[in-house]
């Protein structure tokens, strides 16, 4: 089979395209024919040698977390699904022709295997970050860096929990994120005002890294209010720094549920050939993402 690898850290350009042998499933996995598989900032985080103990690297490795496609093994003791099953999900070196996953879920029906591809990874954050800042129906939750995966899973979400939203993003995102339930303001200089002329904030969260701690706290009026997955100094100033996964079964069968409901849609901003990974990869890093990016295999 063909899949992305990369021998030694560095930028997109370690990354490689090349012939590997077939994963299987073992016991308690499914292994899929990969139709598309997600584009995730861990995964360039993991390519660049950043520390993650969660995903402990050993060189060469593969790339990818999630993934859509159909499966074609079914290992000891999986039951539920069938070879032939359209699934979406986690597993390891999705950036392949095959994988294998330890967590699943059967597509909604309508969802293509792009938009599927997705949904894993950035569903269980919202979940995650939802539940770890603990606002309330009737409560307003700012989310600063809401267009892209998470943030357009976490204002749906929100928003289906009787939660009002007030988001920033990029000016070009703007009519996005007011499509999405929020009420919405532009980043940068003077961003913290425009905030405040919005509404009153009971949480907040920060899913850009964009050295906005400090404001989401003045802002809340409570450090323990503030969530941040993408800046390590948010300890710093009282708030938490949430890095390590829950449940993905869970939050795979809540998605589903979500999607079959039609409260959740991530669009798909860019779809790439899986020979083009390093520009994916590039692109995730540069941000300014509306939804999410993805390789279609």
């Amino acid at each position: 089979m063909r899949k992305v690898s990369f021998a030694e850290f560095g930028g997109p350009e370690v990354l490689r395209l090349l012939d590997a042998e077939e994963p299987h499933a073992g016991p308690g996995r499914i292994r899929v024919a990969v139709r598309a598989a997600g584009v995730n900032p861990v995964d360039w985080r993991i390519r660049e040698g950043q520390v993650l103990g969660a995903h402990p690297t050993v060189l060469p490795s593969g790339v990818g977390i999630d993934a859509a496609g159909v499966v074609d093994e079914v290992g000891e003791g999986v039951t539920g699904v069938e070879v032939g099953a359209h699934v979406f999900g986690e597993g390891s070196s999705t950036y392949a022709e095959f994988a294998v996953l330890w967590a699943w879920v059967r597509m909604p029906e309508g969802l293509t295997f792009e938009e599927a591809a997705g949904y894993p990874s950035v569903v269980e954050t919202a979940l995650r970050v939802l539940r770890e800042v603990g606002v309330m129906p009737g409560q307003t939750l700012l989310v600063s860096g809401a267009s892209g995966g998470v943030g357009s899973a976490v204002l749906q979400i929100a928003r289906d929990r009787g939660i009002a939203v007030i988001g920033t993003a990029g000016a070009a995102n703007q009519d996005y994120l007011r499509g999405l339930g929020a009420a919405a303001t532009t980043y940068g200089e003077g961003w913290a005002g425009r905030v405040r002329q919005l509404g009153s904030v009971d949480a907040a969260l920060d899913l850009a890294g964009s050295g906005v701690i400090r404001e989401l706290v003045e802002l809340t009026g409570d450090p323990r209010k503030v969530v941040s997955i993408a800046d390590l100094a948010a300890p710093d100033f009282g708030a938490r720094f949430s890095g390590v996964a829950g449940s993905m079964e869970d939050a795979l069968a809540e998605a589903a549920g979500l999607i079959a409901r039609r409260k959740l849609h991530i669009p798909v901003d860019k779809a790439y050939p899986l020979a083009e990974a390093a520009s994916a990869h590039a692109d995730s890093r540069a941000g300014h993402t509306r939804g999410r990016r993805v390789l279609v295999v």
